[in-house]
């Protein structure tokens, strides 16, 4: 479906912008709303009142601030307060983070939320009298918002925007019925095309569920479905088949070596170091942390035990109980990551990850860890934890029925996640081309009630 333009058009005066309608106009953020940092942080004090505070996090995963949201409890002094209590019309943003991508990300507040302030790494974003509110959101979701925004960032460590750049940068304005129509408009289609996306993420998550059933199914009971069962002996582990063997883990493994000890010197460049954040879903992502050490400290930081393809990789906390195989041996291990080595002739490292990914596995872990804030499990309860062990020719097969419907759903997975991205680079692309007065959107709502 093709959607109309304007009649006419003319140079925004901006190359980034390009062309706008004729009768838009280029303004300063200043000069349509007022832009204010805040200073309210999470402590709290015995002379300050008590609110509730609309966090980073708040602004970062919501499209909307609303009362619906767990608000974290603060203090604010009697001007904070004042200045940052949340409106009805406000946009708040993030000011500053740890890169670009993030800073400038909006929230919308649709109510008035008396008793809820703006906290700290956040701005509020206000409205003058005739300009919309909901249309500013929209103009931050924009690509050519972030766009500038990226650009006028700074910081090392930190990345953020400073007053000036947020109250200067210049963008595109409509009449004031036309920004509420915007708004109204894309309202209404960012919504269909979030349903879109929902559905995609719900078919993710069932496809995760259906990957750890797929698992732990074939390493408690077996590919045949007829065979001989007997009780396990272990309450949470039922029954399994008949011929298999329920033993400590270790008892058929060779080589078990946890690398705990000090933290080496972190290098820009050198030997990879693989930690627990690494470990994931059954292999190493190279690209979820990516740490190095000097070529002079390995033999040291490695001393216990230096890797071998195949080896099993297994994380003690945060997060426990991820696994993986060694798929290169130019790495060097962190803390938090135990290696084993299985005795070849009863128990392949192959079927030892998949038993360890199993829903049966992690269960046992959970029982044995101890923490509050972050559940680890102790090197020595290692041996505590159970296996189920069937005949090695039955582990290979067993692997091979693994291997083959993980990749099928992992298929799946990898289309579902371009699905996703494509219905999200199809809203930011309707966005920032509604905002910028590419698609007239004036008779594509219905009239709105004076």
């Amino acid at each position: 479906m093709s959607l109309p333009r304007y009649e006419e058009y003319k140079d925004s005066g901006i190359s980034w912008l390009g062309s706008l309608p004729s009768h838009w106009q280029v303004q300063r953020l200043k000069y349509a709303c007022t832009v204010f940092p805040s200073n309210v942080d999470k402590h709290s004090r015995d002379d300050e009142p008590t609110v509730r505070l609309c966090n980073y996090t708040d602004v970062y995963y919501n499209e909307q601030i609303t009362s619906t949201i767990s608000f974290m409890e603060a203090t604010a002094s009697e001007d904070q307060i004042a200045k940052l209590t949340l409106k009805t019309g406000d946009t708040i943003i993030t000011k500053d983070s740890e890169t670009a991508d993030d800073i400038a990300i909006a929230a919308y507040v649709p109510k008035n939320l008396p008793g809820i302030v703006c906290g700290y790494h956040l701005s509020i974003i206000r409205p003058h009298t005739g300009t919309a509110g909901a249309f500013i959101k929209r103009l931050f979701d924009s690509l050519y918002a972030k766009a500038r925004f990226a650009v006028a960032a700074n910081g090392l460590t930190r990345v953020g925007l400073s007053q000036y750049a947020l109250d200067n940068i210049e963008l595109p304005f409509p009449t004031l019925d036309e920004q509420t129509a915007i708004a109204t408009f894309l309202d209404r289609e960012t919504a269909k095309i979030d349903v879109l996306i929902a559905e995609q993420e719900k078919l993710i998550a069932l496809l995760a569920e259906k990957r750890q059933a797929t698992i732990s199914h074939a390493v408690t009971k077996g590919l045949n479905p007829n065979v001989a069962m007997k009780d396990s002996g272990v309450a949470w582990l039922g029954e399994v088949p008949a011929h298999w063997e329920v033993v400590g883990l270790t008892k058929y493994i060779e080589s078990v070596v946890d690398y705990r000890g000090r933290t080496p010197t972190k290098v820009d460049a050198g030997i990879f170091f693989v930690t627990a954040k690494n470990i994931r879903d059954g292999a190493i992502d190279y690209e979820a942390s990516q740490e190095y050490i000097a070529k002079n400290e390995y033999e040291d930081v490695m001393r216990r035990g230096q890797p071998a393809l195949g080896d099993v990789l297994f994380t003690t906390e945060a997060p426990l109980g991820q696994v993986a195989l060694i798929d290169r041996e130019d790495i060097a291990l962190a803390q938090r990551v135990i290696k084993f080595r299985a005795n070849s002739k009863y128990l392949l490292n192959q079927y030892l990850k998949s038993w360890i990914m199993g829903s049966a596995c992690q269960f046992n872990l959970e029982l044995l860890a101890t923490g509050s804030t972050a559940l680890g499990i102790k090197g020595s309860k290692i041996g505590q934890v159970r296996i189920c062990l069937p005949p090695l020719e039955e582990q290979t097969q067993i692997v091979s029925y693994i291997d083959l419907e993980v990749s099928r759903i992992a298929c799946l997975k990898i289309e579902a996640d371009k699905a996703i991205n494509l219905l999200k680079e199809r809203r930011s692309a309707l966005i920032t081309a509604v905002v910028t007065g590419q698609i007239d959107v004036r008779g594509l709502i219905e009239p709105q009630p004076n």
